[in-house]
């Protein structure tokens, strides 16, 4: 993809960077109540799931990325899904504490987990604080009800106002996720309806919000019925515009600016799970369908994991390991990877740990004419004109 880019001798020096993004660990559940036909994320729905044998499988996985990467200190843990808050209690505080006595636990350590907010699921969430989580992400995708059931949710609008305004009271942060750009949804509905969102999160200092286009996947329900002409009135590219700016205009009065192409949020409420990621750190992922990223002898690896959920608890029960395969990075991969995630961020890059992509010059001049990015004080970033069309800027800068 990166043919051609010049290699320079000091991107040798460069390959074990990951400390400037941290440390952090991701635990997939794979299980849900239901599978929403908009969803494209590993996830089932099981009978019965022997939570203990679950607890056991994450706690013998996460000693043995210890031993390969001992003594570091974690930055965050995000427990994602599926549908974590399926998850008992004791299975939590199992996880938290076996990667409590894997690494050095950060003093402002981020405990993230994912929630629905079905009355069953609320019900859990001071065990789940109890544990250790301190940040919920909590996914109330719309707040009315026809579009949550068009969506196929299994909550209303009030359940998921009142699991709101709970997890405020037990949660130390909490971020509210929308999906927006919905069939048949106008720009006067969404503002009005972001409108609320914001009047819950209330912008004072807790306040964070994912904001996700609706995007339309193969293989899902809804990538099935888009291929047989049955999903309409999806927003044409002028309305997804029009939405997009909605959307900026009302968090950034709101004091919860973008801080990255989908995230919003108040000062110092950013996911710092999140920014592990597109700051170019490391991560350990555990779980099925879990993928890591490792600097590993100063080679930057990427690790998968078996996806299938019953496959994978017999992986690491058999023969030790839920690991499906690794592959070592390039030079010129990992910076292409850092840039593809750096530019998600309103600050941008770093030109210096591009590495292999430091002849860049020419292409970012060029989209810096057309107002599309910036090149400032060592940075690389996209401007407000350039983040809704990310992707075609990219195409341009790894051309």
């Amino acid at each position: 993809m990166a043919d051609g880019l010049l290699l320079r001798p000091e991107a040798e020096a460069r390959r074990e960077d990951w400390e400037a993004g941290g440390f952090a660990l991701y635990v997939h559940w794979p299980f849900c109540q239901a599978k929403c036909p908009y969803c494209d994320f590993n996830s089932h729905v099981a009978r019965s799931i022997d939570q203990t044998r679950w607890a056991r499988a994450y706690e013998a996985e996460i000693a043995r990325a210890a031993r390969e990467v001992p003594g570091r200190v974690l930055r965050s843990i995000f427990l994602g899904g599926g549908t974590p808050s399926l998850m008992e209690p004791e299975t939590v505080e199992a996880v938290i504490g076996a990667a409590r006595a894997a690494w050095g636990f950060a003093n402002d350590i981020e405990i993230t987990m994912e929630a629905n907010p079905t009355s069953v699921e609320t019900e859990r969430f001071r065990g789940y604080r109890a544990a250790g989580v301190n940040r919920l992400s909590l996914g109330v995708q719309a707040l009315n009800d026809a579009d949550l059931r068009r969506l196929g949710r299994l909550h209303s609008t009030e359940e998921a106002v009142a699991a709101f305004g709970i997890a405020r009271e037990t949660f130390e942060r909490v971020s509210l996720d929308l999906i927006y750009a919905r069939q048949g949804q106008t720009p006067e509905a969404w503002e009005a309806e972001l409108a609320e969102a914001l009047r819950l999160v209330d912008g004072t200092g807790a306040g964070h919000l994912s904001l996700y286009q609706l995007t339309i996947e193969e293989g899902t329900a809804f990538g099935d019925r888009f291929a047989a002409g049955k999903l309409r009135d999806l927003p044409d590219e002028d309305r997804a515009a029009d939405l997009w700016d909605v959307t900026q205009r009302l968090t950034d009065a709101a004091g919860l600016p973008a801080y990255e192409v989908s995230n919003h949020a108040a000062e110092g409420q950013e996911s710092r799970h999140n920014l592990v990621y597109w700051q170019g750190g490391d991560w350990v992922g555990v779980g099925p369908g879990a993928h890591g990223r490792l600097t590993l002898g100063g080679v930057r690896t990427g690790v998968e994991t078996e996806r299938a959920p019953g496959r994978w608890l017999q992986r690491v029960e058999e023969d030790g390991s839920g690991e499906s395969g690794r592959e070592a990075l390039s030079e010129v991969e990992a910076a292409e990877e850092r840039l593809m995630m750096g530019l998600r961020l309103r600050e941008g890059v770093e030109m210096g740990r591009l590495g292999a992509l430091d002849g860049l010059g020419i292409p970012a001049e060029e989209l810096a004419g057309m107002g599309l990015v910036a090149v400032e004080d060592g940075r690389l970033r996209t401007t407000a004109a350039g983040r809704p069309v990310l992707n075609a800027v990219l195409r341009e800068l790894l051309a």
